[in-house]
């Protein structure tokens, strides 16, 4: 029997804000992606909209028809505050405002539990002006606790990024959290590593950062980026050597989604989830194993050709002519 490890790829839902859900998921599938990363936002799941976990039962449902996993991500710009990008913080000075972040991480851990999720996405947020970094640091491990009893409970890892300009902003400070946290196993406490950011701001180049990470890593945003800029980039636009990185990611064995990160480039999302899943399995090393497991096959050719699923006897849905209330139709 021969069968080939290839890397599960995914797009973002922030990168297609202008479809329906059920449509972005229709053209995932459709193209021959693996999964869909989840932004969890008020134009595809809200997470703070009546009836949550019917809708995201209808959303599992939807994500079997179309024969694609999920991670859940919590990056939504204005979910919590319509006037202030990405607020509150798991740092806010008001501990209300925190209690807020971490309600919306813990509904995000239901959520990909009830969808079967590979992972849970966050972020620290920055050091709020005035706050000494000893005790932004101590306020950042609190504030995630109740989030990784959750995480724990539901067996659904919390994969933290480190994100520029943020408390927690390089590998170093995963790693500081980790210190913090007296070092919670990976399935409860685990990274999420944006390959762009290795780009902009780690010391090593991307294919070391992923290979140094490999036994924390739960989750996978990829980007093109250029140095020193946080700019999300289309492949081909930045300076990133994609060969080395995604066989750094397949010859460690990594099992979760790599998702395209693209939250600036809505307006072209069908073009460039084209293009990306394109780019990155002509790019990709196909590992192939036969029998026990020997042979490495490198595969030059072009992507597999765009599939149709009718899973276990169900038809993949048409795309609808309006949205359902609520949520995706399937």
């Amino acid at each position: 029997m021969t069968a080939t490890n290839r890397l599960r790829l995914a797009y973002g839902t922030n990168g297609l804000t202008d479809l329906r859900l059920t449509d972005a998921l229709a053209l995932l599938s459709d193209l021959g992606y693996d999964g869909v990363a989840l932004t969890l936002d008020h134009m595809h799941l809200d997470p703070l909209a009546p009836d949550l976990a019917s809708r995201t039962a209808q959303l599992a449902r939807c994500l079997d028809a179309f024969g694609l996993s999920a991670a859940v991500e919590t990056g939504a710009r204005y979910v919590l505050d319509p006037r202030r990008k990405h607020h509150p913080t798991l740092l806010d000075p008001d501990p209300d405002a925190r209690t807020a972040r971490i309600e919306l991480l813990r509904t995000a851990v239901r959520v990909a539990a009830d969808l079967g999720a590979t992972a849970v996405h966050c972020f620290s947020g920055p050091r709020p002006a005035g706050t000494p970094e000893p005790v932004a640091w101590q306020r950042l491990a609190d504030a995630l606790t109740p989030v990784l009893d959750a995480a724990a409970t539901a067996r659904i890892p919390l994969a933290v990024e480190p994100e520029p300009g943020h408390l927690l902003s390089d590998l170093a400070g995963f790693h500081r959290l980790r210190a913090t946290l007296d070092a919670p196993p990976a399935d409860i406490l685990g990274l999420t590593l944006d390959i762009g950011h290795c780009q902009c701001l780690e010391p090593e180049p991307p294919a070391a950062c992923v290979r140094a990470v490999a036994p924390w890593l739960r989750h996978v945003q990829i980007e093109d980026m250029r140095r020193g800029v946080h700019e999300h980039l289309p492949f081909g636009a930045g300076e990133i050597d994609f060969p080395p990185v995604l066989a750094a990611l397949r010859d460690t064995g990594y099992q979760g989604l790599v998702s395209v990160e693209l939250p600036r480039h809505s307006h072209a999302g069908p073009d460039l989830a084209r293009t990306s899943l394109s780019f990155l399995r002509a790019t990709e090393p196909a590992h192939t194993t036969t029998g026990t497991g020997t042979g490495i096959h490198i595969d030059t050719g072009p992507p597999s050709p765009a599939r149709t699923l009718e899973p276990a006897g169900i038809t993949a849905p048409p795309h609808p002519s309006a949205p359902s209330a609520g949520g995706p139709r399937c």
